[in-house]
């Protein structure tokens, strides 16, 4: 039986970058499953994202375009990750759509599927920035003090999970929470799912504005602590 695969990638304002990530990461899935796609969700773009999806579908038929959510990364990625599941994913790639991420070290992660739960990216060089890759490292010191979990690399979007442990996980999340990937990553570091991490490289924004600002990104994290004990609560009362 063949694998069918769910690449996702939010996108909001991305007319920059849209039409050559789509490009790139469109012939991962060749040699899987004829139900496989690539989804974008482009809820709240206001540039013309969704015009240029719209023109690529013609030529790149796998392409599924999802509009009807929020324009915020997180309840994006939330949005994206139940549609993959509930159309029959049996296994989900994301990454952003912004081109800093490397199509070509997806096969590293595919080679490996059978054997882990979740494969996750660790960005040891962040081409993005000194700032950013500071907050990464207290992310992850505060997961460590909060659920006792060590982890290297918390938000890398470039992540292969199986959809039903993906599954088991998101259903614990609200619609429209803001960092899901770290939270994940951390659900599957916690209940000791068959995880692995594996370098990646990262490159600074190929064009474009990033929406997300550090200033936004210091006030998510702030207001992440009491989510974070909160979560903590429920992970210890439901041990699997």
């Amino acid at each position: 039986m063949i694998d069918t695969l769910y690449i996702v990638m939010p996108a909001y304002n991305e007319e920059e970058n849209i039409g050559e990530s789509v490009k790139t990461w469109y012939h991962n899935l060749e040699g899987k499953s004829e139900d496989s796609r690539l989804v974008v969700a482009d809820g709240g773009s206001t540039d013309d994202t969704h015009k240029i999806l719209l023109s690529m579908q013609k030529d790149y038929p796998q392409l599924v375009i999802i509009s009807n959510t929020r324009k915020e990364h997180g309840p994006k990625l939330i949005a994206l990750y139940k549609y993959a599941i509930e159309n029959g994913a049996d296994y989900i790639f994301q990454t952003d759509s912004d081109g800093q991420t490397n199509p070509d070290e997806f096969y590293a992660f595919w080679k490996e599927r059978e054997a882990y739960d979740g494969i996750f990216g660790n960005r040891p060089v962040r081409g993005d920035g000194k700032a950013r890759a500071l907050i990464e490292k207290v992310v992850c010191m505060l997961l460590k003090a909060f659920f006792g979990v060590k982890i290297p690399d918390a938000n890398a979007p470039f992540r292969l999970m199986r959809a039903e442990r993906l599954g088991r996980y998101l259903e614990k999340l609200p619609e429209d929470y803001n960092i899901p990937n770290i939270m994940m990553t951390t659900y599957f570091v916690y209940y000791r799912e068959r995880i692995k991490f594996i370098e990646i490289s990262f490159k600074a924004r190929c064009g474009g504005t990033n929406s997300i600002h550090l200033w936004k990104i210091v006030k998510i994290g702030w207001n992440a602590l009491k989510d974070f004990a909160a979560f903590r609560g429920d992970m210890r009362k439901n041990e699997y």
